[in-house]
């Protein structure tokens, strides 16, 4: 597992997006500002919630210069139907060998129901232009959370 740190360089990765191409956070390395957010699956009542939330608040990331990534580790062809479903507008990555997942160190044993399983810890991790981890936010509740992100960008990293 990768330590990642406030104020270092966010791991680099390469995962197949939803839109058929292969994306690397270091593609908008000087471009964008990232919100990276990790999920444990699609289709779930929490997830959905969390990526409605994000496509609900999508344009005003957009005017931050903020670019939106969905991780999990679900396939593509599920990350299809989801964005289908819900009309999701940012892309969702296929995380499906957890190598991003553990360089975020977000793959965790969880419980659920007396059982223990490897899964996602749902996290966001915003990283600016420069590709710098500037905030996590890490076992996110979803309630709000989408706010709190858009706001953390809008006072420290939007344009003055």
């Amino acid at each position: 597992m990768t330590s990642i740190q406030i104020g270092k360089q966010a791991p680099d990765f390469e995962l197949h997006a939803s839109n058929g191409e292969t994306v690397k956070l270091s593609d908008y390395t000087g471009k964008k500002h990232v919100v990276l957010y990790f999920y444990p699956k699609d289709m779930t009542p929490g997830c959905t919630t969390e990526a409605c939330d994000f496509r609900d608040q999508h344009e005003r990331f957009s005017e931050l210069d903020a670019v939106i990534l969905g991780v999990s580790p679900d396939p593509l062809e599920r990350h299809g139907k989801f964005i289908e479903k819900h009309g999701l507008p940012f892309l969702l990555l296929a995380d499906e060998e957890h190598k991003a997942s553990e360089a975020y160190g977000v793959w965790k044993l969880k419980k659920n129901f007396g059982k223990e399983y490897m899964g996602v810890e749902r996290s966001t991790f915003i990283i600016n232009r420069e590709g710098e981890l500037v905030k996590e936010w890490r076992k996110v509740k979803v309630d709000g959370h989408v706010e709190e992100a858009l706001q953390f960008i809008k006072e420290n990293l939007s344009e003055k």
